[in-house]
């Protein structure tokens, strides 16, 4: 009877799994110890290949943009408008992929230079149409982090596409606010709706940038 082989424990492996335990458990129940037991393996020996939860996060955050930006070309006449809402709503839809996406994405540092190709791009395309390097650099960071900061607070309502998490509806909200009116009422739009929501707010930020930098 022939035996089934355990497969290579290598970077990539811990990785796709780490990633997988992911959407199942939630940043906080995604430890080493949680993976190598997924891996049948034991924790020591996932630190030959991650000093840390830390350096596995990298590395996490590293393969979900290598996903992301897979196959994801944009014409080489699109204006900086269009790039910014293309790579920040490619952003969002990747970061909704995994529970806990946009925590695991804030604060890594990805690991290799993959992601230089995609931002020497961005940033060439700001600045061949008008802005400094500075500016280029702060108007596509700060559309990053809306939509860090969006996915963020939208996995804190729903952790997975049509799924619900814990606290009240929104229904019930705007009744315990019944005295305030226009602060029950918002609940609609701060608490659902988030594919609207996102849009406009991307929008905003873009519409911003180019009033402050009077760039268009």
């Amino acid at each position: 009877m022939a035996t089934q082989k355990t497969p290579k424990l290598d970077k990539r492996l811990v990785t796709e799994t780490a990633l997988r335990l992911l959407n199942e458990v939630g940043l906080d129940g995604l430890t080493l110890r949680a993976i190598a037991k997924e891996l049948n393996v034991q924790a020591p020996a996932l630190y030959w290949h991650f000093k840390n939860k830390q350096a596995l996060l990298d590395e996490m955050a590293t393969e979900m943009y290598r996903r992301m930006v897979a196959g994801a070309e944009l014409s080489p006449d699109a204006t900086w408008q269009e790039r910014l809402l293309a790579a920040n709503r490619g952003l969002r839809a990747a970061l909704l992929d995994y529970r806990d996406g946009a925590k695991v994405f804030s604060g890594s540092r990805f690991t290799g230079t993959d992601h230089a190709v995609h931002l020497e791009a961005n940033l060439g395309a700001l600045v061949e149409a008008g802005f400094e390097l500075p500016q280029a650099v702060r108007a596509a960071f700060t559309a990053h982090l809306f939509t860090l900061g969006f996915v963020t607070e939208e996995q804190g309502m729903q952790p997975l596409p049509g799924e619900r998490g814990e606290g009240p509806g929104i229904e019930e909200r705007a009744a315990r606010m019944a005295d305030f009116p226009l602060a029950g009422a918002a609940g609609a739009q701060l608490f659902d709706r988030y594919d609207e929501g996102f849009e406009e707010g991307l929008r905003l930020v873009i519409a911003g940038i180019e009033a402050r930098y009077a760039i268009r």
